[in-house]
């Protein structure tokens, strides 16, 4: 058991990564906030279209097909 960062109270917490620092939150605290959250940020797919580089095409030269 630890002591909740957001409540305060003695209850099975998980670290969270919020902004580079690390947090213990209780789920009873964490589900508002992911609620409130959710939809917010980037979407999967543009994250995964700015991280993968599509292969330059190269020029086709007379006589390659």
């Amino acid at each position: 058991m630890v002591v909740c960062d957001l409540c305060g109270q003695r209850k099975e917490c998980f670290q969270r990564d919020i902004e580079g620092k690390r947090y213990d939150i209780c789920s009873d605290c964490w589900s508002p906030i992911a609620k409130k959250l959710k939809g917010k940020g980037k979407r999967k797919e543009d994250q995964k279209s700015s991280l993968v580089k599509e292969p330059e095409e190269s020029p086709t030269l007379p006589g390659d097909h």
